[in-house]
């Protein structure tokens, strides 16, 4: 069994919590907006499981999200990035990693790779946030594919109702792990930080990169996603030149649940890809 540590480290006016699991390769989990790190523990500790490669994965909850706290001065994304900055040179002091990244956490991620290229060897892009904010035109509408009717009759209308709103898929699997790995962090981040004094964007173009990162690299979108769409992601394949790219069918903006062995099996491959990479 993989050993694991926790702990919480200050960063500036803020305290980020934090989890390390395993051995080997870093690899900095980063979610997204208004989740925690559960969210990426759900769908990526099983892949862990089915591969030999080692890998040390740092799971940790953004300023403002899930356990940890957002001082006053984060105010937007490049010091919401420099927060993030700052906890790996404490906790990978001096260490190549891997980015992986869910809705704005890739936005976030790109950012990182955009500050410190010759660093990461590696990038994972869920359910890319490509451009921060609604984008109503460029989205479809939240269209369900498979439903479990029946089994959603018994269930109150309160307990249900986040759920039936946001999924494409929706069966009991689906619902289970939403309920486990997303739905607890909505209580707990902090609501006037996410929506009155956090802006989430940067204040430059994360498009303006002298190379092109040329290392194994994963963006999956959902063809379904209502929330960030699906079209986005491809515009960025000048950019990540070893990218495999996929738009899954029946898979909205929790793909990875949605998607379970698909999501899985790319996963793999891409840290395949990178382990190789590294001998």
């Amino acid at each position: 069994m993989d050993t694991a540590n926790h702990g919480s480290l200050a960063v500036g006016d803020s305290v980020i919590d934090y989890e390390i699991i395993g051995d080997g390769m870093p690899i900095l989990m980063l979610h997204g907006w208004s989740v925690d790190r559960e969210l990426m523990k759900g769908c990526m500790e099983p892949v862990f499981d089915k591969i030999p490669a080692k890998f040390r994965r740092v799971y940790f909850d953004l300023p403002g999200m899930g356990k940890s706290k957002a001082g006053n001065s984060i105010r937007n994304a490049d010091q919401m990035l420099d927060a993030i900055l700052s906890f790996v040179d404490q906790v990978l002091p001096g260490e190549r990693l891997l980015l992986a990244g869910e809705s704005y956490g890739c936005f976030l991620a790109r950012g990182f790779l955009r500050a410190r290229p010759d660093m990461v060897d590696g990038l994972l892009l869920i359910c890319p946030c490509v451009i921060p904010g609604a984008t109503p035109n460029n989205v479809p509408s939240l269209r369900v594919l498979r439903s479990d009717d029946a089994y959603f009759e018994g269930i109150p209308e309160e307990e249900k109702q986040g759920f039936l709103s946001f999924h494409t898929v929706q069966t009991r699997d689906v619902y289970a792990r939403f309920k486990a790995e997303i739905e607890p962090a909505f209580a707990r981040f902090d609501r006037d930080f996410l929506e009155n004094r956090l802006d989430g964007a940067f204040s430059f173009p994360l498009e303006d990169i002298p190379v092109p990162f040329d290392k194994p690299a994963l963006i999956l979108a959902g063809r379904q996603d209502h929330v960030v769409g699906y079209k986005h992601p491809f515009r960025l394949t000048e950019d990540y030149t070893r990218a495999t790219f996929a738009a899954l069918d029946m898979a909205g903006h929790n793909l990875q649940i949605e998607q379970k062995v698909l999501f899985e099996a790319l996963v793999g491959d891409w840290l395949k890809r990178v382990s190789e990479e590294a001998k």
